[in-house]
This record gives structure tokens, sequence and C-alpha cells, in this order.
């Protein structure tokens, strides 16, 4: 099935690129993409595949929208405040490209119903702000071999990095987290303070390695972890090693 006219016209700037071109747009719209978090991440991350022309697009938030948010949640207005994050993110996908078929999903993902909502997933990107949430989204994105693009933020810091732990040379999340968090227990924007610019940053490079998945232009980046600094405006990356004795990836595990 081709591209139509209005694709063609709006997917342009894409499909002019050597390394996407028409193919890697049909792929975009064929993807099936699941965000964990309509929050600060979430936010860029979301009108970003949306203007992409991911073809389905699910919101999991079960939060609403409160004041505080909006120094770093672009998706959300002062009039949303009090609002469902994923019905409004769903409005806003829709208003920015009605080609998407999008889903709001009112619920908190855990480890009861992480693979349902991860069921014929291409990517999931996990933007989340505990480590229960993560976890949880990690071990189900394992399990269901689906590629897992997380990003995390702190004060003028942020990590990326995308993980397919089933494949033999390759690390899963919690090869890099390890068993040992707290999970009721994880430091957070409320208590550290956050840069919303540093947020919108995190979001945007979680797009792009959404939309690397499912097109494959550049490099591979699953196993590494990119540190990105915002007081000093760098970035460095570790190539993160498979844990021979993880819990959700080894041979034990199996």
């Amino acid at each position: 099935m081709s591209l139509s006219d209005e694709e063609l016209d709006r997917y342009a700037r894409h499909i002019v690129l050597r390394d996407v071109g028409g193919p890697g747009q049909m792929k975009i719209r064929a993807a099936k993409m699941l965000v964990i978090g309509a929050g600060g991440i979430g936010s860029p991350a979301v009108q970003y595949l949306a203007a992409a022309g991911v073809g389905a697009l699910t919101i999991v938030d079960d939060d609403v929208v409160s004041l505080s948010n909006l120094q770093r949640q672009v998706l959300f207005t002062t009039e949303d405040v009090g609002g469902s994050k994923a019905e409004l993110a769903a409005k806003r996908v829709r208003a920015i490209n009605p080609n998407v078929a999008v889903t709001a999903v009112n619920e908190r993902i855990s480890s009861d119903n992480a693979a349902d909502l991860l069921r014929n997933i291409d990517v999931v990107l996990d933007g989340s702000d505990n480590f229960k949430t993560r976890l949880a989204v990690a071990d189900a994105a394992n399990a269901a071999h689906v590629p897992l693009v997380s990003a995390a933020i702190g004060q003028f810091h942020g990590q990326l990095g995308t993980f397919r732990g089933w494949e033999a040379d390759k690390p899963c999340y919690r090869c890099f987290v390890g068993d040992a968090h707290d999970t009721e227990d994880c430091d957070n924007c409320a208590d550290l303070g956050v840069l919303g610019a540093m947020v919108g940053m995190m979001g945007s490079m979680a797009a792009m390695e959404a939309l690397r998945v499912v097109t494959g232009f550049g490099s591979d980046q699953a196993g590494k972890l990119h540190v990105i600094d915002g007081l000093d405006l760098t970035m460095r990356t570790i190539r993160l090693p498979k844990d021979p004795a993880c819990s959700t990836c080894s041979a034990k595990a199996d």
C-alpha cells in the first residue's frame, strides 16, 4: 500500500532523507508504539511521534494535569489542569495528525497489565518516573521481545538507552539497574527539581530512538547508554554489559 498524496506532502522532509525515504516512512506508518507516561518526557515524544506519522500510538498514564506540571509538560495548557493526561495527550495527537490511530489508557501500567498492553506493539517508549513502573515495563518488554527505549531525567541530567535483552549479546534494562532498587522510593523531580528544556531534549531524543528502531536508520544503539549533562552540554556513551546472572534475561531466567 502506497502513501497518499496528502501523506507525501505531510512527510516530504522525511521522504527526501536518504536514510528514511518512502520505505522508511511506510515503516513508520505501519508501526505500533506504546508510550508509558505523558509527562515531561512523554509530552515531546508523543508530539514528535504523532508528527512523524506513527500508525498507531497508545499512551498510558493514570495521572491528571497539575499546575506544577506545566513548566515542562508541553502537551498541556493552564486550562487542562485537573484533566486526564492520557486523554488530553490523545486529543493533542488527533489535532497534530489525524492519520495516527491513538488510544488513551487512563491507568497505571504494572506487572499485572503490562503483557496485555504490549501485545502487538513494535516498540515501547518509557518515560515513567519510578523504578517499579520501569522494571515492570522492562520485564514485560523483554518477555514479549519488544524493543524498549528508556529515557530518564534528573535536574540537569538525562539518560537514554535502547534495550533488547532477549538477544544473546544485548543487555536488558535490569542488566543496567539490577534488582537492588527500592521500587517504592525513587527520587523525583518534585524533590530534586528539573529543568523543563532538559526534559524536552530527552523526550525528543527518545522519539528519535523509537523511530530508529522501526526504520533502522543510522547505527544500532541497543546496549548503549547515552548520558547527557545539561550543565556542561556534553554527552558520553557507555556500552552496557549483559549480566550473566540477570533475573530477567540470563539463561538462568529462562
